[in-house]
């Protein structure tokens, strides 16, 4: 028998009623089951732990959630940072606490990244106690544009639409400092790029260098953990999430959403890309980091024109409202992956060897959202028994005997675990014969997107006017040279890209 304590998640994409099951399994343990006398549920969702903003957050309002203590939600002021070493920190704190009331821990959001980051311990950066020899000598060569920019990292990522510059100068430093990794991130994604720099200033280590440690530690839980996958069929979900938009519109969207606007706009407020705010609103707000905090709720980017128009129009109303649908589902379709490719594949590692229906978890079930009146038979009834068998250490029933969607859902390819491999993958490459501006190269993803790349009609009608021009097209190179070699376009299929 596990010696770990259990803990409850409730994972999903948005809309799915992950807080409704959360608060119904409360209310079931309020009644006693196994010598437990109740539940409090903590929150996982990135945005709610912000005060107010209750609609862009879409928080469950304080009398639907029938008196259940509710942690972690509205703590934190819109302009502050919180990410997710700070949560788990707080969440473990909070575990501890509810199991010393006798009660157990729901974690509830759609933050799976800290969920998964609670469950299995030692896989976020540490500080610093010193710098590794390879990244010592990596900063020695770094030329001095190079050096400089690494001793003085924006706080923020820059966007690569308006300073395409600044982000091609961040993912050549990583490059320098870092190339397997830099090899994974499009130079677009600064966010990405200036995360993997932050690792290496923040423990002296290169990402690279952590993943190769990591691999060769076990995945060890850090509870025993029962997880719920609500999951709803995309056709039906896109219509709810539509028409949750149109709700949320209603309900006051937009004036949270101005509401937003002052305090990004109020002087020294940390929302924006380290530049002092004046007076003016509108300048203020064009400069708002949507990366960060809570002004990374979707709707509040997708209102900007409107709000800003000397002369706001139904016509930009209306693309305001399409754009807020689009990034929703988009989000949506964002869980679901995060879901596949990271939480599932961890949860079976760290179960690999071990039988699936014995007690010693984390352990997944899916359930169906888009059930109607049959939501009481088909998720709550089925979760209350499979959450009396977890805490009563029965034997479970096997994940994929739930339902045919949840054998589909749940099961999935095998994800290398050797670094290399691991480091390989999503790797991009550049298409030279598709990069009409060098100090902007088109990169795609190596593998089927590549291959897909390679066949469509933009790529062969620009590697035709290359062959046409030049009777040659630039051999693979790294983005960052400065001199491509060339190559005879015969040679080989695939010399129209670059490995990155």
């Amino acid at each position: 028998m596990s010696t770990l304590k259990p803990i409850v998640t409730i994972c999903g994409t948005t809309g799915v009623g992950k807080s409704k099951l959360s608060i119904e399994l409360a209310l079931k343990l309020a009644q006693g089951i196994h010598g437990w006398k109740g539940a409090r549920i903590i929150n996982a969702d990135s945005m709610q732990v912000y005060t107010g903003m209750d609609v862009i957050t879409n928080k469950v309002p304080v009398a639907e959630r029938m008196g259940v203590e509710h942690l972690l939600m509205d703590f934190k002021q819109p302009g502050e940072q919180y990410v997710v070493g700070q949560w788990v920190q707080d969440a473990i704190k909070l575990i501890d606490e509810t199991h010393g009331m006798g009660m157990i821990p729901i974690i509830v959001g759609g933050t799976s990244y800290w969920i998964q980051h609670l469950i299995f311990p030692n896989r976020l950066p540490t500080p610093a106690q010193s710098v590794s020899e390879s990244v010592t000598q990596s900063i020695a060569n770094l030329p001095p544009e190079l050096l400089e920019l690494f001793n003085a990292l924006p706080e923020h990522p820059p966007s690569a639409a308006s300073h395409p510059q600044d982000a091609m100068s961040l993912h050549k430093l990583l490059t320098a400092l870092d190339e397997p990794v830099a090899q994974r991130w499009h130079w677009r994604d600064t966010r990405k790029v200036m995360g993997s720099l932050r690792v290496i200033k923040d423990t002296g280590k290169a990402p690279s260098e952590i993943i190769i440690e990591q691999s060769k530690t076990a995945l060890i839980p850090r509870y025993r953990t029962l997880c719920f996958w609500v999951y709803a069929e995309p056709s039906i979900l896109n219509e709810r999430l539509d028409a949750r938009v149109e709700d949320m519109i209603k309900e006051g969207l937009l004036n949270e959403i101005r509401e937003l606007r002052a305090i990004a706009s109020s002087p020294g407020c940390s929302s924006l890309d380290g530049v002092a705010t004046g007076p003016s609103d509108k300048s203020a707000v064009q400069q708002t980091d949507y990366t960060v905090g809570i002004y990374q709720s979707i709707g509040y980017k997708e209102f900007h024109d409107y709000l800003t128009s000397p002369e706001p129009s139904d016509e930009l109303f209306v693309s305001a409202v399409d754009q807020m649908k689009y990034g929703t589902r988009q989000y949506a379709k964002r869980q679901i992956r995060w879901l596949r490719n990271k939480l599932l594949p961890a949860i079976y590692s760290a179960n690999s060897g071990s039988d699936h229906t014995a007690a010693l978890l984390p352990r997944c079930d899916l359930f169906p959202a888009d059930l109607g009146d049959q939501w009481t038979s088909c998720v709550l009834n089925q979760g209350e028994r499979i959450l009396e068998a977890f805490l009563g250490n029965e034997t479970l029933l096997d994940p994929l005997s739930l339902s045919e969607r949840a054998r589909e859902m749940l099961t999935i390819d095998v994800k290398p675990t050797n670094p290399t491999e691991i480091l390989r993958a999503r790797k991009k490459v550049v298409c030279p014969a598709c990069t009409l501006d060098p100090s902007q190269p088109f990169m795609v993803e190596d593998g089927p997107q590549w291959e897909a790349h390679r066949r469509s009609r933009t790529h062969r009608r620009y590697a035709s006017r290359d062959k046409k021009m030049h009777g040659h097209v630039k051999r693979r190179a790294t983005v960052h040279s400065n001199i491509p070699s060339e190559v005879v376009a015969e040679d080989q299929q695939d010399q129209h890209r670059s490995i990155v």
